[in-house]
């Protein structure tokens, strides 16, 4: 063997015109093998007591210089530093290796995403009149043993692995390579169980907070003190988030528009106080555009009906209308011209007394009754007003919610 060492630092071919052909097997998992023919290691097994396979230290043989492109730091994994010789020259060196690659990720549609990485194995070297490169197994079949090592890999789950050999040009040198692109996913159910499952339940909360009776309840304090609660889970969920500078994922901007959601029904919220309790207190009479536009055909829009009083209003009229007013100059003329006794100017008195008390106790039910009635519309238009904003809140929710659904249905789907 000595001689053979000796010629560690030589291609070991014969005529150094033929190539030496090498072969990849790759495995995603830390296995990379490597296959070539030595032209100088070759032996009868009958004349060597049967012996057709042995090993031999990889540093006192002359080995391939395959390199991946993609490498961005220095292999740390353990050495194998040994390979296997068949007594026909064929040797096998199965290599160790923990890969740090580049892979550019893309990540708008985490966590659903599906990563495509790139594995380019090449002779650093030596050019394609010196060494060709080949699979040593089918692709499939390359796929199919990666499946088995990553079963149970934690986050990714592998997809399928595809290659091609191709040949690099640089100026006038040729370099043959091979290509792998490695197809993986994510497995989401940890980011749907810890993030979109309870921002879905505090927008549910937020969704059913509208139920409050906006005239009676401090509404606009609920959902601040949700907005609260929410901006905390964003703080939470953003050590689950990718960090990467290529893009925003879509999961990001869902959150995103959450929070802004919550802050417009928080605003609708407000709006709908002032229309019930500033407008109304300061008995200011609803405009005209806002009855035909917000009354008549918002409210018919969306189905809003309420009880009118209209028997009820013309009773109350139609008896404030028989009651007693002030005497007029005529008919306090007409009783200072007729003669009476002193008990009927005594009893006059009190009568024109009871009847003054009667008009001012009508003025007040009227500015009472007018007050109702202002009140009353003013709060028909912020019903009215509630309950457009909330179908419009639900609409913009279930468009969120079936965007997310979507992309759940592509991503189960089959590759």
């Amino acid at each position: 063997m000595q001689a053979v060492f000796d010629l560690q630092a030589f291609r070991p071919a014969v005529n150094l015109s033929n190539p030496t052909v090498t072969n990849i097997s790759f495995t995603l998992y830390a296995v990379l093998g490597v296959f070539w023919h030595h032209e100088f290691l070759v032996w009868d097994p009958d004349k060597c007591d049967g012996v057709s396979r042995i090993s031999l230290p990889v540093n006192r043989l002359w080995s391939p210089d395959i390199i991946i492109y993609e490498f961005v730091d220095a292999d740390v994994s353990q050495s194998c530093p040994y390979v296997y010789v068949n007594h026909t020259g064929h040797i096998r060196w199965d290599r160790m290796l923990r890969l740090v690659s580049a892979c550019n990720l893309k990540i708008f549609s985490f966590p659903f995403d599906v990563q495509n990485c790139t594995f380019t194995f090449g002779s650093y070297m030596h050019t394609i009149r010196d060494v060709r490169i080949s699979p040593a197994l089918t692709f499939k079949e390359m796929s199919g043993n990666s499946k088995r090592y990553l079963e149970a890999s934690g986050e990714w789950e592998l997809v399928d692995i595809l290659g091609k050999t191709s040949i690099l040009q640089f100026g006038i040198d040729e370099w043959d390579v091979i290509t792998f692109w490695v197809v993986i996913k994510r497995r989401p159910v940890l980011y749907v169980v810890n993030l979109l499952i309870p921002s879905s339940f505090l927008m549910l909360i937020d969704i059913l907070s509208f139920y409050l009776p906006p005239h009676s309840v401090d509404r606009a304090s609920f959902k601040m003190t949700l907005i609260l609660g929410y901006t905390v889970f964003l703080l939470i969920m953003n050590d689950l988030l990718p960090s990467t500078a290529n893009g925003t994922p879509i999961i990001g901007i869902y959150f995103s528009v959450c929070l802004a959601l919550m802050v417009i029904s928080l605003l609708e919220t407000v709006v709908i106080t002032n229309v019930l309790h500033n407008n109304s207190m300061k008995y200011q009479e609803v405009p005209r555009w806002v009855r035909v536009i917000v009354l008549k055909h918002i409210a018919k829009i969306i189905c809003y009906h309420w009880q009118k009083e209209p028997q009820l209003r013309s009773v109350t009229q139609e008896k404030n209308s028989k009651a007693p007013g002030p005497l007029t100059q005529s008919e306090s003329r007409t009783l200072s011209e007729n003669p009476i006794s002193n008990e009927g100017t005594a009893a006059m008195a009190e009568l024109q007394q009871i009847c003054h008390h009667l008009s001012e106790l009508r003025a007040h039910l009227s500015s009472v009754q007018k007050e109702n009635e202002l009140q009353d519309q003013w709060c028909h238009v912020g019903y009215v007003l509630d309950f457009l904003l909330f179908r419009i809140y639900l609409l913009l929710i279930s468009c969120y919610a079936l965007v997310i659904i979507s992309m759940w249905c592509i991503w189960i789907s089959p590759a």
